[in-house]
C-alpha cells in the first residue's frame, strides 16, 4: 500500500481561484483587501516567509504593505505602527512576523493587533474564542489550513484516535481543539513524552509539529493512518526534512502530506482567506 498524497499545492490553487473571483466581484483595485505586515530585522527565514505571503497577496489581487523595521527598533515604535494599522479603516489584516529580536516583547506585540484584524489568529482573543468554541473569530492559520486540507479530501474525523505531537500556541494547542471540534479523540504529545512511539502506533490520525527532523519513524505508523507533517527543517546541504520519515511512512499510511507542498501552502492560503473575510466585513459596513 502506498499513501494518497494530501496535496496542499493543489488545494491551495483551487482556493486561490475562488478568492480571486470574490475579490473581482466585491472590490475594485482601490478597495481590494489590504494586508499589513510588521517585519523587524534581517532574519532570512522571516524575510522569506514575508515574501511568500506578499507574493500570494499580489497574485490574489490584494493590496499589501510591509513595515520593515531595523533590528534595534524600540518597542514603542513598533507599537505605534500596529496602533496605526488598527486604526486604519483601509487595513483589513495585520500580522507581526515572528520571531522578534530578544529586546522586543514577542507576546505583547502580536497581541496588540485588534481582534477583527488578527488574520493570523494568534491573539489571546482568537485563542480564547477557539477554546470556547466560538465561530466568529479568526483561527490560527496552520491548524485551519490542515482542517481545510482534510476536508478537501472528504476525510471524516469522527471518532478517530488523533495524536498531536507538539504543544506550541501556533500549531499544537489550537490543532488539538480544532480536531476535537471535528469529533476526534485527541492525545497531545511532545518531544519529552515517555514512549512516544506507543502513542503514534495507535493513532488513526497523526499531526506532527515538533520541529524535530524525522522524529517519527515510518514503522511507527499505524497501517491506514492519516499523517499530517508540519515539520520543515533545511539542512546545511539544502535538503528539506519534515518531522516524519516520509519515504517509509507513506508505505503504511492511507493519506500523508509531503514536505514541502503539504501544510505550508495551506497555512499561507488560510491567511489570505481570513484577510478576505475581514475585507468582506469592511465592505458590508
Amino acid at each position: 500500500m502506498s499513501a494518497v498524497i494530501l496535496d496542499g499545492k493543489a488545494v491551495s490553487a483551487s482556493l486561490q481561484a475562488s478568492i480571486r473571483e470574490q475579490v473581482e466581484s466585491h472590490f475594485t483595485p482601490e478597495t481590494a483587501p489590504r494586508l499589513c505586515v510588521i517585519l523587524v530585522g534581517e532574519n532570512p527565514a522571516s524575510a522569506s516567509y514575508v515574501r511568500t505571503k506578499c507574493k500570494m497577496a499580489e497574485k490574489l489581487g490584494f493590496r499589501h504593505e510591509v513595515f520593515h523595521f531595523d533590528e534595534n527598533v524600540a518597542q514603542n515604535e513598533v507599537e505605534a505602527r500596529i496602533d496605526a494599522c488598527n486604526a486604519d479603516p483601509e487595513c483589513d489584516a495585520v500580522f507581526v512576523q515572528l520571531p522578534l529580536p530578544k529586546h522586543l516583547d514577542s507576546v505583547a506585540l502580536p497581541n496588540r493587533v485588534r481582534a477583527d484584524k488578527d488574520a493570523d489568529g494568534l491573539t489571546r482573543a482568537a485563542m480564547g474564542a477557539l477554546l470556547l468554541g466560538e465561530s466568529n473569530a479568526f483561527q490560527p492559520c496552520t491548524p485551519r489550513g490542515i482542517i481545510t486540507l482534510l476536508d478537501a479530501y472528504h476525510l471524516d474525523l469522527t471518532g478517530l484516535d488523533a495524536v498531536v505531537i507538539g504543544r506550541s500556541n501556533i500549531v499544537g494547542k489550537p490543532m488539538s481543539l480544532m480536531l476535537q471540534k471535528k469529533n476526534a479523540t485527541v492525545t497531545m504529545c511532545h518531544t519529552r513524552t515517555r514512549d512516544l512511539e506507543s502513542h503514534v502506533r495507535r493513532a488513526d490520525l497523526l499531526v506532527v509539529a515538533a520541529g524535530a527532523p524525522e522524529l517519527v519513524k515510518g514503522d511507527w505508523i499505524k497501517p491506514g493512518a492519516i499523517v499530517v507533517d508540519c515539520g520543515f527543517t533545511k539542512t546545511p546541504d539544502g535538503v528539506i526534512h519534515g518531522d516524519v520519515d516520509f519515504e517509509s511512512a507513506k508505505e503504511r499510511a492511507s493519506y500523508i502530506t509531503p514536505v514541502p507542498g503539504g501544510v505550508g501552502p495551506m497555512t499561507v492560503i488560510s491567511l489570505m482567506m481570513q484577510t478576505l473575510e475581514s475585507a468582506l466585513k469592511r465592505a458590508q459596513k
